[in-house]
């Protein structure tokens, strides 16, 4: 058992083995600081001693085999959810407590199973037996390798290696009769239905050639339905690396380099546009971890800066593009008049509204705590235009 040191710019987590003193870089996409007691374990440790140790706050450092550890935190997970016991959830239930309930509970889980560590060499390679080679997706998030040996949660590694078979195999965009690949990170595209509405959605008639901006680009994949729509230069826009390498790499490949530009901007880009779109994470609830923030959106921060700076960012006749689905209101988290307050105080009006209604699988599991939320979720399409001043007099 050992303490780790003050997190830094490069955080490292410190351990005792066999007697030595021993350190590493703490790789965390969770956000999670390095655990303060580590313990080194193998194939020996039982699944409930395992239990114990996680809810002490402990982390277990693996050195057993590769498949066992999966195995634990499989164990470890069942335990965690009591057991594993499921069932139709009922449905008369406070919606606004169940979802905070949820969320609480998935962050414990979080935590807990974050603390199932392994090693990780300088090139990413795994020294456990029977690992298997996992260094071209660990690269893929990563980096290059390079800064020595370093720690990661199980869970986490695994996470990374199913972002990185989903890179491979993309996701059907019928839109673009084609595919989109998310990097590690970037949100999939995996909710089809509101690409239909980008798809559908009638085009601003004032200009020709239009110009478009993309507002949080991610993937680009609603830059490259605005392309293909004919819109003659599209701008997208996001700040996080991950995003914008993802979105040039899907562009260029799509053959639309040369109509969307990509570019680093906190929201908009400079200047005004014919389309402005912009689909902002829809739940309106505080990121647990580093990857929540495409899904949830800390008192509408980005619905606010969208809204705010819409009406400045287009050109006269100009229409701007908010996609965002009911959730939160049927969650209890923001009503729909706040949401029309919202796009009132931001001098915009509401030209007219196209609705669909969820297809993912979710939508239809009776086990899901937000089942009843989910089940009647409705997915829009707002179309906003600049409110026109008030006469004087």
């Amino acid at each position: 058992m050992s303490s780790a040191t003050p997190t830094t710019a490069a955080p490292r987590i410190h351990w005792t083995e066999a007697g030595d003193e021993r350190s590493a870089l703490w790789r965390s996409e969770s956000g999670f600081a390095a655990p303060t007691r580590v313990a080194v374990v193998d194939d020996t440790l039982t699944a409930d001693a395992a239990f114990r140790l996680v809810k002490a706050g402990t982390g277990l450092l693996w050195r057993g085999d590769y498949h066992q550890a999966r195995q634990l935190l499989q164990a470890l997970g069942r335990r965690i959810d009591g057991g594993g016991r499921r069932g139709r959830r009922p449905t008369n239930v406070d919606l606004t407590q169940a979802f905070r309930r949820h969320r609480a509970e998935a962050a414990r889980r979080a935590e807990l199973l974050g603390l199932l560590l392994v090693p990780l060499d300088a090139d990413f390679g795994v020294p456990l037996r029977r690992a298997p080679d996992l260094r071209a997706a660990c690269a893929e998030t990563w980096g290059a390798s390079g800064d020595g040996e370093s720690v990661t949660s199980l869970r986490e590694l695994i996470g990374i290696v199913g972002a990185h078979e989903w890179r491979r195999t993309g996701v059907a965009i019928a839109a673009l009769n084609d595919r989109i690949y998310a990097h590690y990170g970037v949100f999939s595209p995996v909710r089809g239905e509101y690409l239909d509405l980008v798809a559908a959605a009638p085009l601003p008639e004032h200009a020709h050639p239009l110009r478009a901006y993309d507002i949080g680009t991610g993937t680009g994949v609603i830059a490259a339905i605005l392309a293909r729509r004919g819109i003659a230069h599209v701008v997208g826009t996001d700040q996080s690396p991950r995003a914008l390498a993802c979105a040039r790499d899907n562009l260029d490949r799509l053959g639309l380099s040369d109509r969307v530009e990509v570019v680093d901007a906190d929201l908009f880009p400079t200047g005004r546009a014919d389309l402005v779109v912009c689909n902002p994470p829809w739940i309106p609830a505080s990121a647990v971890t580093a990857t929540d923030h495409a899904v949830y959106d800390p008192d509408s921060h980005m619905l606010r800066g969208f809204l705010d700076g819409l009406a400045e960012h287009l050109e006269p006749g100009g229409e701007g593009w908010l996609i965002i689905s009911d959730i939160a209101e049927r969650l209890g988290l923001r009503s729909r008049s706040a949401l029309l307050d919202l796009i009132e105080a931001a001098g915009l009006t509401v030209v007219t509204r196209l609705d669909t209604r969820p297809t993912h699988p979710r939508a239809a599991d009776p086990s899901d705590p937000l089942h009843a939320a989910r089940a009647a979720e409705i997915t829009s399409l707002w179309r906003l235009a600049a409110a026109a001043p008030l006469s004087a007099g």
